[in-house]
């Protein structure tokens, strides 16, 4: 989706955002001495029609010989190149931003075209709106989410013929919450999506996979999306400051320009409480810190997440 210019106040939304200020701090430490590190970070959120970056930060200790990158990724998404060219034995990259999220325009999910049309549009190669490129090459097996006849049949009962498309991403979505089990240690980043299937167990990574390779899997194009979630201590209860954590859901496509996002791990339509960093194929497009280091004799991985409501 294209961004708003942060000049053009004409061009947000209407409503009240939600404003927050965001913390995300990743650390490794060594069992000795890295000569040299390389990596790509995904942590800078990245803006579109219904959300803004007011201030974004992002510092890297050992900063006394760091090489600095900053561009856009394939997808659009704000990424920074680092080159950290001193001996450390620490490695920790913090970015700080405030964010504003617009209150979504409620979809009329029954007015949404069938999803067999979508899917036909695809096969056929049918002429779509605006980029069609952008929209078709999220209707493909990506690396950690391949297609196939299993997550299909998952789907299906959730598309009956000439159901609107919406209708029926939203039905998939409360049926992975109810589905599957939310549990920490059922998997890796490297557990394959048809365990998962198989178990029904993992975290909203795992979740966000299912749904969009339960939809590819019918034929509609769907992305994965990273972000933060805002979340909300127990009643008479503290916010806990750095509790908070990565979020991930999925987003399919419901004709022209719109896409509705979902999140299977809290069956919800996504709303002002999300905050979008990413989106692309799969986590490997989008991960927040992936790189190579020369040396260290292994490393121990830390991180840590706040998402502070500024309204609050």
């Amino acid at each position: 989706m294209p961004s708003p210019d942060r000049r053009d106040e004409a061009a947000l939304p209407a409503g009240v955002p939600m404003r927050y200020r965001c913390r995300h701090t990743t650390r490794y430490d060594y069992g000795e001495d890295v000569p040299a590190s390389h990596h790509i970070v995904h942590l800078t959120a990245r803006e579109h029609p219904l959300q803004r970056c007011r201030r974004n930060l992002l510092t890297v200790e050992p900063g006394g010989n760091v090489v600095r990158a900053d561009q856009l990724d394939y997808f659009g998404n704000p990424i920074t190149y680092l080159a950290v060219q001193e001996p450390h034995r620490h490695l920790v990259i913090t970015t700080e931003s405030e964010m504003e999220v617009f209150p979504s325009p409620p979809i009329d999910a029954e007015s949404t075209p069938a999803w067999e049309r979508l899917r036909d549009v695809v096969r056929t190669g049918m002429p779509v709106p605006n980029d069609g490129g952008e929209i078709l090459q999220y209707a493909f097996d990506s690396t950690l989410v391949p297609t196939g006849p299993e997550l299909a049949a998952y789907a299906a009962p959730s598309f009956t013929p000439e159901l609107p498309v919406a209708l029926g991403a939203i039905d998939l979505m409360r049926r992975i919450h109810r589905d599957f089990t939310f549990d920490p240690h059922a998997t890796t980043v490297a557990t394959p999506l048809r365990q998962v299937l198989a178990n029904r167990r993992g975290v909203c990574q795992d979740f966000a996979h299912v749904i969009v390779g339960a939809l590819r899997s019918l034929g509609l194009p769907a992305r994965y999306v990273s972000g933060y979630l805002r979340t909300l201590p127990p009643p008479g209860r503290p916010r806990l400051i750095g509790a908070d954590m990565s979020h991930a859901w999925g987003s399919v496509w419901c004709g022209s320009d719109q896409w509705l996002d979902l999140c299977p791990t809290n069956g919800r339509v996504t709303d002002e409480d999300f905050i979008t960093v990413a989106w692309g194929r799969d986590y490997d497009d989008v991960s927040p810190v992936r790189g190579v280091i020369h040396g260290g004799a292994g490393h121990g991985l830390s991180v840590e997440v706040d998402v502070e409501p500024l309204d609050d």
